[in-house]
């Protein structure tokens, strides 16, 4: 087993309070796991992108944002590599490789490819791959991804429009993506806890596995396998093995971990995710009454008004409450609109112009903005100019209100497509209010 030795350790010395480095594959992504790290005591930052400066805070974990889910693999592997020399500068003892708690990425990786790179730069021989987000619905049984009471395949995400998953073995799919050999840590061996975990994982390692797929059904399972990562140089995972992996690390300011500063101001959501979840929230705001404009990517390519129009159209309705500007749609719509102007085309459209309204919006005196999608979210904070957000209080599993650092003081919600209750649009905001009334609660 590859362990962290005395000298790794002392590397938290060059900025004082870092102490796990985070690689996240996409910016809702980094979100869900910075918001699992601050859920559990950890003072936590997410980067948009790899920072050209020091941090001027002291943060226990810092989680590097990338856009590289849907990329070619070797650029992927070129960030993320990137991303790891800014974390080990900056002290870190241990490195996370988060992917989406579907396991989805490019047909050719970009998990596999990423997760070698990655062990090699570390010099690690043995690392573990865990989706699981049980509170999410996300669970791996026989080394199985389940969606709730169904097989990955069998989810919507069968058909998602850039990375659709219909294999739900993730042994499999893993191992097709890596010359390193895969293997599995059962869910019989995790209810043992953590000492029978380590024992498989150096048996493991013993046969020629270099990663191991572990089995997790609800999160007493994360928190007995988070003892057992202690000393590995590398994890890879969904978000959820951060509530077992934070308590590894000795915190001081825990109970303040997940205070924002106020941003009173206007509120609006832009929403570009397709997904059911989604949709489903985009049905319930337009259904209670809400302020709320579709987009249509076809006349988005053939009248480049659409954006102003859009913008017109919320600039009198803000004062009175949030505002929804949206591309969402089901998946027939979405396929007709493919067939029409390409995939590739689309999603693209569909991200620059929403990004665009964004800032239009924040222009019109938004403060506080949620945003729907994680290609939509990384768009958005990049048209914005964030640098960083500081990670507050969670609204639903795996989405918190965070505070941007950059050029304009604004609140934001980045949500993964597939999170959040019906309501989620709705609850937001009102959480925000109470966060505001009694922010140490």
């Amino acid at each position: 087993m590859t362990f962290l030795s005395s000298s790794d350790s002392s590397r938290s010395a060059a900025v004082p309070g870092i102490r796990l480095g985070c690689i996240a594959d996409d910016f809702t992504g980094a979100t869900d796991l910075a918001n699992s790290l601050v859920r559990n005591g950890m003072r936590t930052v997410q980067t948009i992108g790899v920072p050209q400066h020091p941090l001027g805070f002291e943060v226990d974990a810092v989680v590097v944002a990338l856009k590289s889910r849907t990329i070619p693999a070797a650029d992927a592997v070129a960030q993320s590599l990137a991303a790891l020399d800014y974390l080990r500068a900056s002290g870190a003892e241990q490195i996370y490789f988060k992917y989406c708690s579907t396991f989805d990425s490019t047909r050719e990786g970009n998990i596999g490819p990423v997760t070698e790179a990655l062990m090699a730069a570390e010099r690690c021989d043995f690392t573990i791959a865990c989706p699981a987000f049980p509170e999410n619905g996300r669970t791996v049984f026989k080394g199985h991804l389940f969606v709730g009471d169904v097989l990955l395949s069998d989810s919507g995400m069968r058909d998602h429009p850039l990375t659709p998953m219909r294999d739900s073995n993730l042994v499999r799919v893993l191992q097709a993506q890596t010359a390193a050999r895969v293997g599995l840590i059962p869910y019989d061996v995790v209810a043992r806890g953590a000492q029978a975990i380590r024992a498989r994982m150096q048996s493991l390692e013993a046969e020629g596995v270099r990663i191991a797929v572990v089995d997790a059904i609800c999160d007493d399972d994360l928190r007995k396998l988070g003892p057992a990562l202690r000393q590995l140089r590398l994890v890879t995972a969904g978000s959820g093995v951060a509530i077992g992996l934070a308590p590894n690390f000795v915190l001081q300011h825990a109970s303040e971990a997940d205070v924002l500063p106020q941003r009173p101001g206007l509120r609006a959501i832009v929403s570009g995710s397709c997904s059911a979840a989604t949709n489903a929230q985009v049905g319930e705001f337009v259904r209670r009454g809400g302020a709320a404009y579709a987009l249509d990517p076809l006349k988005l390519a053939a009248d480049e008004h659409e954006i102003e129009q859009a913008l017109t159209w919320a600039a009198p309705r803000l004062a009175t409450g949030p505002v929804l500007i949206y591309s969402t749609a089901e998946p027939a719509h979405v396929r007709h609109i493919q067939d029409r102007i390409g995939a590739s085309r689309a999603g693209a459209l569909v991200e620059q112009s929403l990004a665009q309204i964004a800032r239009g919006l924040v222009g019109l005196g938004v403060t506080q903005l949620v945003v729907a999608g994680g290609e939509t979210s990384g768009a958005v904070v990049q048209a914005l100019g964030v640098t960083a957000l500081r990670i507050g209080p969670q609204i639903d599993p795996g989405v918190p209100w965070t505070a941007a650092e950059g050029a304009v003081p604004l609140l934001l919600a980045l949500k993964s497509g597939n999170f959040g209750t019906p309501d989620f649009f709705i609850k937001c905001f009102a959480s925000m209010d109470d966060h505001e009334r009694n922010p140490a609660a």
